[in-house]
């Protein structure tokens, strides 16, 4: 997200409400967890990050809480990045310190097939290309 924040809306590439959209909205509907997630309203399940626009950081591998042993953006300076996240209710991000505690996951059921795929089959299929009679 902060690469995103960097290169996109301190760029003027996005909007700040574009990048939202971006990284939350849109993606849960690609993934069809969308109204689940992705969208603050009653009955859904988002993740909160009140975000920090000037904090500067460097990207390394050193510091992620993943199994890696290398990142493509070894070394890249970004600006912007999360300052708290809450996960329902709790906060599992603060002070640049990870606050989570194994089995408090949830799995999000995402059904297959989302609402934009009947769409894409249908745009598809008026596309294809159609005999001509001479």
């Amino acid at each position: 997200m902060a690469v995103l924040w960097t290169h996109g809306v301190r760029t003027g590439r996005l909007s700040p409400s574009q990048f939202v959209a971006v990284t939350s909205t849109n993606t849960a509907k690609i993934f069809n967890m969308y109204p689940t997630k992705g969208t603050i309203a009653p009955g859904s399940d988002a993740d909160l990050v009140v975000w920090d626009p000037n904090k500067t950081r460097v990207i390394s591998k050193a510091t992620h809480h993943q199994n890696i042993d290398f990142n493509i953006y070894e070394g890249m300076r970004t600006t912007g990045n999360a300052a708290v996240t809450l996960v329902r209710g709790h906060v599992a991000w603060e002070n640049d310190q990870l606050k989570t505690v194994r089995g408090f996951g949830r799995y999000v059921n995402r059904p297959c097939w989302a609402p934009f795929w009947a769409a894409q089959n249908l745009r598809n299929s008026l596309a294809e290309p159609t005999p001509v009679q001479r």
